[in-house]
């Protein structure tokens, strides 16, 4: 059963098809934006997944130490999580817009034309 010990990457593609649902699936805005965020946590723990190895001790130089974890993907994982809330906020905010302009976050209340008065 060698697919049993790669549990994490099981989780990240049910995370990514989830979200990816929820976007594709929803009509509300809200919901779009909530599945866009399941998506993202999905490439955060697929990012941090690859970046830890396996028996790897942090990056600092002692006797006796050989193997190492990469540092990287997890600061990069911390940058991208500020660019996610950053993003989030950007996008309720639009959404709340949205919703004085046209009374609704519905896509398909979005899409009707205005009827001619």
């Amino acid at each position: 059963m060698e697919w049993a010990g790669l549990y994490n990457y099981w989780i990240v593609i049910f995370l990514m098809m989830a979200g990816l649902y929820v976007v594709i699936a929803s009509g509300n805005l809200i919901k779009k934006m909530v599945g866009l965020n399941i998506f993202q946590a999905s490439v955060f723990l697929l990012y941090i997944t690859m970046g830890k190895v396996q028996g790897g001790t942090a990056p600092i130089i002692e006797e006796g130490i050989r193997v190492y974890s990469n540092p990287l993907p997890h600061v990069l994982i911390l940058t991208a999580i500020v660019v996610g809330v950053a993003t989030t906020a950007l996008g309720l905010a639009i959404i709340v817009r949205i919703n004085e302009a046209f009374g609704s976050i519905e896509e398909d209340d979005l899409e009707k034309p205005e009827e001619a008065s």
